[in-house]
């Protein structure tokens, strides 16, 4: 075997390895599991977070501000969300808000006990059973996202198109 296709052979066997090897950063979905929270606690499209693990400080970016309604409670998200990560525990959380009434209020804190998640606007705080959180809603339908885009045909419609199409 020549030098160069020893050389060359020991390259491409050594850089195949880096990428078996390689460890890639875990999606902010994995992270917000990792502390426990379920991945539904933000919408699909997350274009990219930092995450300071020595202090729990995070920032979470969307590619826009994003808002939809779930079980009848109106939420947005800005597009740049922070606050400070630990175990069952954010607070400090800024970029989330949801409509009570006439009025939008701060999420400031999100803790978690059991199967309980509590979401907490400062004096005031509401538990929801985790499994409402575990898949993540899409920016403007939330859950309810199969009828975007459709059209509807009345049955009437349908019987003139198929009258003109026997014409």
């Amino acid at each position: 075997m020549s030098p160069l296709l020893t050389l060359l052979s020991v390259f491409l066997l050594s850089s195949s390895l880096k990428l078996i090897s390689s460890d890639d950063p875990p999606t902010v979905y994995e992270a917000l599991e990792s502390y426990d929270f379920p991945a539904g606690l933000l919408p699909v499209g997350v274009t990219g977070y930092t995450l300071d693990e020595e202090t729990g400080e995070f920032e979470v970016y969307l590619g826009e501000t994003c808002s939809y309604t779930v079980q009848g409670y109106n939420l947005k998200y800005q597009s740049t969300i922070s606050g400070v990560i630990s175990k069952d525990k954010i607070t400090g959380l800024k970029g989330i808000s949801v409509k009570v009434l006439f009025f939008w209020l701060d999420i400031v804190e999100l803790s978690r006990d059991g199967d309980q998640l509590y979401l907490s606007v400062g004096i005031l705080s509401a538990g929801f059973d985790i499994s409402g959180f575990i898949e993540s809603p899409q920016c403007g339908c939330g859950f309810d996202c199969n009828d975007i885009g459709s059209v509807e045909i009345k049955e009437d419609e349908i019987e003139k198109m198929e009258l003109s199409s026997a014409l």
